[in-house]
């Protein structure tokens, strides 16, 4: 069991208060995953620069002279913004690849939670409310976002197996649910080339998004093939850079429910995620449908 949370904008006038809302929804959804929580925010880019969000159980010493020692590597400007254990690193757009694997050089103790031009991810082990402080959630601006509280089941509670999991540029998913042919899809997916870190089954849910659309897919087209393609229970949020998607497995047994209005669309795994949105009251709400795709873009 656990809870999913996911806020898509259409009134910009909302987005100063993208982060405030979203914690408020991930912090209700406590008792369906107290072990550990994160989320995912697509705020503001800039022309020609991407944003490396990276994690370490060590951030004093890793932290230090990241910036410094990342930028001489690669012969160009890096600026790092620290957030407790985590750290926002800019950069070129075209040196994030590289800049990925000198990293694993420079920190090998760094975990890469998120590349792209718009997003950022923020996760740890603990109660949602404590990493939702630690990281000042609360304040952050964007356009939507997407989060999750993690009840684990099936693998270790760690920083590694929380959600969400970003497997290509600006993209990530969080998911409630087992899938049972996640090792099949993990060996393929590692030898057509898709990034893989962690045994988690959702990781791999991620990487068979990027897949999809790395090979021409969009949101939707990739979300519809994950219902032939892949088996268990799953409830799937998905964020891309301009995007937001939902689809439920054809037997749904996992909990879900959904929001609009003409400033939004919201989900969550429960209703009282939703209960302190702006006009929630006058909002169409409905249960997503089995094996049905929703998705929207800006």
């Amino acid at each position: 069991m656990c809870g999913i949370v996911g806020l898509f904008l259409k009134d910009k006038s909302l987005e100063p208060e993208l982060g405030a809302l979203l914690t408020d929804m991930l912090v209700t959804m406590t008792d369906r995953g107290p072990d550990s929580a994160g989320i995912a925010i697509y705020g503001d880019s800039t022309a020609g620069q991407a944003k490396l969000t990276v994690q370490s159980d060590r951030p004093e010493s890793d932290f230090a002279t990241l910036a410094a020692d990342l930028g001489a590597a690669l012969g160009a400007t890096v600026t790092l913004q620290r957030k407790d254990t985590h750290a926002v690193l800019t950069l070129p757009t075209d040196k994030t690849t590289e800049a990925r694997a000198i990293l694993a050089e420079l920190r090998p103790g760094l975990r890469v939670m998120s590349d792209g031009t718009h997003i950022e991810i923020y996760k740890e082990t603990g109660l949602p409310r404590d990493v939702a402080a630690r990281f000042n959630l609360a304040a952050m601006s964007g356009s939507h976002g997407i989060g999750h509280t993690r009840m684990a089941t099936e693998s270790a509670v760690t920083t590694q197996g929380a959600h969400p999991f970003s497997t290509g540029a600006d993209q990530c998913l969080v998911h409630n649910g087992s899938l049972s042919n996640h090792n099949n899809w993990r060996r393929r997916l590692k030898r057509e080339g898709v990034r893989i870190d962690s045994q988690n089954d959702t990781e791999v849910g991620a990487a068979y998004l990027t897949w999809k659309m790395q090979n021409g897919a969009n949101l939707g087209e990739a979300l519809e093939a994950t219902l032939s393609d892949l088996d268990g229970f799953f409830t799937f949020v998905v964020g891309t850079r301009d995007g937001f998607g939902v689809v439920r497995d054809p037997i749904a047994c996992k909990p879900a429910v959904m929001a609009e209005t003409d400033q939004y669309v919201a989900f969550g795994s429960e209703y009282r995620a939703l209960v302190n949105l702006p006009g929630i009251e006058t909002a169409r709400i409905w249960e997503p449908e089995p094996a049905t795709v929703y998705f929207w873009s800006h």
